[in-house]
């Protein structure tokens, strides 16, 4: 941070009056410690580790809610989930609700959005894109009255033009064949050509280009499947971190189905049939995971190395933002679970990279908590376009060059499927190092993350924490109150 305020911040080709272009870069599912920067993993993605070494890299950013749909709202509109009623998954976004490009309002723009969107009417363009390309087929029963449930995807289409027959009766193709193609016709590779290509063409013009990876989400395999070992892609430190005091009683739920069907996310099957597995197939299994999800990063590194090459070939680098950030992360094991859902950091917390080349040539690296509710009032002030009241985020210009920040607290919430009597939370992470994840129907969680950061210990049920637990729940009280939410909080135990 010492470094923001220099008088050199402005420098690089970009005209005066530039309109900059921005590349939004979203992966599904992907962990923090996925980079360099982050830690301890040594999975392969120089790309992503070179992008960050001239980025601003935001070393504790937490999603608004640690599921796809609800999280991808939240980068996509800066409402959070209860705002926009994309509380869980496949919830359309409603169409009155204002995505980036509809923010900007800028018709001198070319929009365009390739990849997962997973909002709504998966495969018609939307929301102020002009231009999108789809990848998945798997959504067509939650299309809008009206839309064609017959409708493929631009994927589909470019792998039957390659000569490959439907695996389905409605003409799709799964993700599960997907993932067996050769590297060059996976959905990653065949990304990276479309956006090269769309980069390059509208060079003469600024515009807004949205890139949604679905990996390293599950199936868990791919082309690069051997790249990485087991000290490459090791087990997580906790694990299998338990027992956790009073851990919420619904992840112990989780952690049992998430030894179902294991077998097929991972496109193997272990010794031991997941029905009965004991805890060396289930260790064997896990440390497959990792070896694979890390290669599912190296794909992703791999074509978004592509897309980089087609922005600084063309001339466009010096006047293009990047943002490259996750949905939400991915447990891996930690705490023998997999997946996400859970408040725990593995599947809360994700990377933050933003590379905007005028202002900053080398890495910044920001400590304080923030959240994906402020990606989209930043990318508006970047873009010089005034911020709307109705946003709750804060944009992070003001702190990297002010050092000003008004919201310095962190909210992330959970809502259950409707049709689910599950328990419902709010977690709430503060600047001193506290995380309180507190359930309305289940046990809470409380953590210092700088004392714990493998969170082994549960700290809420201790009287002696009883002032830190009361101090957390009135922060989230107060978010409540500003942001609308109208979850009931019990008073804390």
């Amino acid at each position: 941070m010492a470094a923001v305020g220099a008088p050199a911040i402005l420098r690089g080709q970009r005209r005066v009056g530039d309109k900059p272009n921005l590349l939004f870069v979203e992966t599904d599912q992907q962990r923090a410690d996925t980079m360099a920067v982050y830690g301890k993993r040594r999975f392969r993605v120089p790309v992503m580790n070179d992008l960050a070494s001239r980025s601003v890299v935001f070393e504790h950013c937490y999603d608004s809610q640690p599921v796809c749909t609800p999280a991808r709202s939240t980068v996509m509109t800066g409402l959070w989930p209860h705002q926009s009623g994309c509380t869980q998954n496949n919830i359309p976004l409603r169409p009155d609700t204002r995505t980036v490009p509809e923010l900007l309002a800028d018709s001198a723009y070319r929009t365009g959005h390739m990849g997962k969107w997973h909002l709504g009417d998966e495969v018609f363009a939307q929301h102020g894109f002009q231009e999108w390309v789809s990848i998945e087929d798997q959504y067509s029963e939650f299309f809008s009255a009206g839309r064609d449930p017959r409708a493929r995807s631009s994927y589909s289409d470019f792998l039957e033009q390659l000569g490959y027959a439907p695996t389905s009766a409605t003409g799709h193709f799964s993700r599960t064949f997907a993932a067996r193609r050769p590297l060059e016709q996976c959905k990653a590779a065949y990304l990276a050509g479309e956006a090269s290509k769309f980069i390059v063409k509208h060079r003469g013009e600024p515009w807004m280009l949205y890139v949604s990876f679905l990996e390293p989400h599950q199936p868990f395999f791919g082309p690069f499947d051997d790249l990485h070992d087991d000290a490459d892609a090791p087990l997580p430190t906790n694990y299998p971190g338990l027992p956790v005091e009073r851990e919420p009683e619904v992840y112990e739920t989780w952690r049992q189905s998430s030894r179902k069907g294991i077998e097929a996310q991972l496109g193997w099957k272990p010794r031991t049939p997941s029905a009965a597995m004991d805890e060396a197939a289930w260790r064997e299994a896990l440390k497959a995971l990792n070896r694979q999800y890390a290669g599912l990063c190296s794909q992703v590194d791999h074509a978004l190395g592509q897309i980089l090459w087609a922005v600084e070939t063309s001339g466009q680098a010096d006047n293009t933002i990047i943002a490259f950030t996750s949905d939400h992360g991915e447990m891996a094991g930690a705490h023998s679970l997999i997946t996400k859902r859970v408040m725990y950091e593995e599947a809360i917390r994700v990377p933050m990279l933003l590379c905007v080349p005028w202002r900053q040539r080398s890495q910044i690296a920001v400590a304080q908590p923030v959240s994906h509710i402020d990606l989209v009032p930043t990318l508006l002030e970047l873009m010089q376009r005034k911020v709307p009241e109705a946003l709750l985020g804060e944009s992070w210009v003001g702190m990297l060059d002010r050092r000003e920040r008004r919201e310095d607290h962190v909210f992330v919430e959970w809502t259950p499927l409707p049709q689910t009597d599950g328990p419902r939370a709010r977690t709430v992470i503060s600047p001193d190092g506290w995380k309180l994840a507190f359930y309305d129907e289940d046990n809470c969680l409380l953590f210092h993350r700088d004392r714990d950061p493998l969170e082994m210990s549960n700290l809420y049920y201790r009287s002696e924490y009883a002032g830190t637990v009361r101090r957390l729940h009135t922060q989230i009280a107060r978010w409540q109150e500003r942001s609308g939410d109208r979850l009931p909080l019990p008073d804390p135990v």
